[in-house]
């Protein structure tokens, strides 16, 4: 049995940021071990990113945004 999926807080910025990732990870068609991986990171850490248990470290932005072929810019939220 999967567990349900834990949604962020969109009324926090933290969340919203949480709920971006979780967008652009799945719209580049990864898995969050996949993502990981690519990050050199693990499954949980991202997991823990994209329900905004925690942010990831600044200077993790280049490579998270390289990952994701996109620009650390894009990763912000929009709101």
């Amino acid at each position: 049995m999967t567990p349900a999926r834990k949604e962020p807080n969109m009324e926090t910025y933290s969340g919203r940021f949480a709920a971006r990732l979780r967008e652009l990870r799945e719209k580049a068609k990864m898995s969050q071990a996949e993502f990981a991986s690519a990050i050199d990171s693990n499954q949980r850490t991202v997991s823990n990113w994209e329900t905004a248990r925690c942010a990831p470290p600044l200077d993790a932005f280049p490579t998270i945004a390289d990952a994701l072929k996109t620009s650390v810019r894009n990763l912000m939220p929009k709101e």
